[in-house]
């Protein structure tokens, strides 16, 4: 049996070419994502309180499935559970035919698009003219972690809320 190399891309090709636009869309108004997404975030470790006392697994179906919804088609999410999109411009690295999620492949086409798929900008170059709008677009520079492939199709919004939540929280005394 033949292993594939780390760098084939999947069996699928990227969609057609027109139904990037909404994609782009959100890389372009990136810095109006980000204040958007900054408005959620808070939302949500504000409601961290009730999520626990419902139950943070018995929540995890319903927000992941509106999550894939918004995001999907926001940003053709991938719903890897550790959204990077608030540090690359918008643009999901999970859409990279190579998986890469800290930069692009030596193999980016001289017009900006994909080594693997020609027609397809490079997910990584979007990444950068998203961050530049930013006002954090210098996290793109910060390293990702590898993706922790037991973690898909789980909410991510859920993951941050529970973390800064937890965060927030004054540290208890002992008595």
């Amino acid at each position: 049996m033949r292993t594939p190399a780390a760098f084939e891309p999947s069996a699928r090709p990227p969609r057609d070419g027109k139904r990037f636009a909404l994609r782009f869309w959100a890389i372009r108004h990136a810095r109006g994502m980000e204040t958007l997404y900054a408005l959620v975030e808070r939302a949500l470790v504000g409601l961290a309180p009730l999520f626990a006392r419902i139950g943070w697994e018995r929540l995890e179906k319903p927000v992941a499935s509106v999550e894939k919804l918004v995001k999907g088609t926001l940003f053709d999410c991938k719903m890897c559970g550790q959204c990077a999109l608030s540090s690359t411009g918008m643009s999901c690295p999970m859409n990279c035919p190579k998986g890469l999620r800290n930069g692009p492949c030596g193999g980016v086409r001289s017009n900006g698009n994909c080594e693997v798929y020609a027609e397809m900008p490079c997910v990584w170059v979007k990444a950068y003219e998203g961050s530049r709008a930013m006002a954090g677009g210098a996290a793109i520079g910060t390293p990702q972690p590898a993706v922790d492939h037991r973690l898909k199709g789980r909410s991510s919004w859920l993951a941050v809320a529970r973390e800064k939540s937890a965060a927030a929280a004054p540290a208890k005394v002992p008595a």
